[in-house]
């Protein structure tokens, strides 16, 4: 097994679970198939696992590392968006919806995608390479975003919260809509969640 599936809090993981994205983050490993780095440039993107029949060798030496998300809600989470070549309609809807939900940064739709990409690298990890986390009250979140309770990831969809694992999600449990929570999804990538932007979730509620 390889450590090329990633978690919502941006770790790189070994699992014998299958994802249903791709992920890129420049080449993580060397000339074997050992991480060596958690990421190697800023934009860090999702990808469709088939694009116009293009085949890779997976960790090819001197090629970017592939990763592997089990939703497009757990590559969000770790900080990832949608790629402009293989899902730019998916693309196009999130970076509309970025700017409508971070209207502070002055951007506009001519505005590059790597400005963006600065943005969410300071969201997501800090100085230090950890996961940057913000508080939140649930009841403010909305569908698609992640929350860390006990160390554990869960999912935020309606009014339950579904805690994650590599082969999929618990059951859904309630709790106080009230409750302070630590959120793990970037908050930028959360705004465009609030402004309709809608992933896709491996969930069935």
């Amino acid at each position: 097994m390889l450590q090329n599936r990633v978690d919502p809090f941006g770790n790189l993981i070994t699992t014998k679970a299958r994802g249903k994205w791709l992920g890129n983050r420049g080449q993580l490993h060397g000339t074997g198939k050992t991480i060596l780095r958690p990421f190697k440039h800023k934009a860090w993107i999702s990808c469709e696992l088939v694009f116009k029949g293009r085949r890779r060798v997976i960790m090819s030496p001197n090629l970017w590392t592939e990763l592997f998300f089990l939703d497009e809600a757990t590559a969000l989470a770790a900080g990832h968006r949608p790629c402009f070549e293989c899902r730019r309609i998916a693309a196009n809807l999130f970076k509309a919806a970025w700017l409508k939900g971070n209207p502070e940064y002055g951007f506009n739709l001519k505005t590059k995608i790597g400005a963006i990409d600065k943005i969410l690298h300071r969201e997501r990890i800090d100085e230090q390479g950890k996961k940057v986390t913000f508080q939140a009250t649930l009841k403010d979140l909305p569908t698609g975003t992640f929350i860390s309770i006990d160390n554990e990831a869960y999912l935020v969809v309606n009014d339950l919260i579904y805690q994650w694992s590599p082969f999929g999600y618990a059951a859904g449990k309630q709790i106080a809509l009230s409750t302070v929570v630590k959120v793990l999804t970037p908050k930028s990538i959360m705004n465009a969640l609030k402004s309709g932007y809608q992933p896709q979730l491996s969930l069935i509620t």
